[in-house]
């Protein structure tokens, strides 16, 4: 069955409606081809399909990155609900606020990242990116509702600023994809480098006593990698310099502000 056409502005709503959970999760699902992903010259993956990366930069680790939906993505990960199982030692009110602080900016991350991703889906070139792009703001919905249900299990709230976190976004994401998708591929692989940096300090940062949120952000991390390697087996350009330190001032602001906030 062919999908209809989405306008930028259609994709703008509905991915504020996923984040928010107003459009029970299938918002961009259901114009993803199966199995879509980042594979060699942009090109969609088809379901058995594996890109194997080459080391990713900043991390000093090697992804092999599953870049299908069900390979060993995050799909897979989504299904086996991060965290269950793990005993949740009840933390001192000082640890507690630490933690939900901590996954409050982490949600605002997968806020953002599902608005960058539908951003550069809507400006995306080739319909090979775009359903790329769609996919990866599919998986990363996973991370969002694990995010999600551990703020709220530590008695807290997102970010108020939510919204800003979105439709932000959502503006970089689509000039990303202006820029051509090579550019728009290397704008993913930079973000999900400063991701996996962001997920290690804030391994670092959690209170030794929360063992579920650690395992939440241990198994993004490793999400995140096998995301970057993807991008690049796709054949992402590395962004200048100005561009990468510019994204860091910029998610410097966010995380600052939504960990109060």
């Amino acid at each position: 069955m062919k999908s209809r056409d989405y306008t930028a502005l259609d994709r703008l709503i509905m991915g504020f409606e996923r984040v928010t959970g107003g459009a029970g999760g299938d918002g961009f699902v259901d114009r993803t081809p199966a199995g879509a992903g980042m594979t060699h010259a942009g090109e969609a993956a088809h379901s058995g399909e594996v890109a194997h990366s080459g080391e990713v930069a900043h991390s000093g680790e090697v992804a092999h990155a599953g870049a299908g939906a069900h390979g060993a993505g995050v799909m897979n990960a989504e299904d086996r609900a991060s965290g269950e199982g793990v005993t949740d030692v009840p933390p001192r009110d000082a640890d507690k606020r630490r933690s939900a602080a901590l996954m409050r900016v982490n949600h605002a991350g997968e806020v953002a990242a599902q608005a960058l991703y539908a951003g550069q889906a809507a400006t995306a070139r080739t319909e090979q990116v775009r359903a790329a792009m769609l996919q990866a703001a599919a998986e990363e919905g996973a991370h969002l509702s694990w995010c999600q249900t551990r703020i709220r299990e530590l008695d807290s709230h997102i970010s108020y600023l939510t919204p800003l976190w979105y439709f932000g976004s959502f503006a970089i994401g689509a000039l990303a994809g202006v820029a051509g998708d090579r550019w728009s591929l290397g704008f993913v692989m930079e973000t999900e480098r400063q991701v996996v940096q962001h997920l290690d300090k804030h391994l670092q940062l959690l209170p030794e006593r929360d063992h579920k949120s650690r395992e939440i952000l241990q198994q993004m991390r490793r999400d995140e990698l096998q995301h970057a390697g993807a991008a690049r087996a796709a054949g992402a350009a590395e962004l200048p310099g100005a561009v990468r330190v510019a994204m860091r001032c910029c998610a410097k602001i966010m995380t600052g502000t939504a960990y109060r906030l």
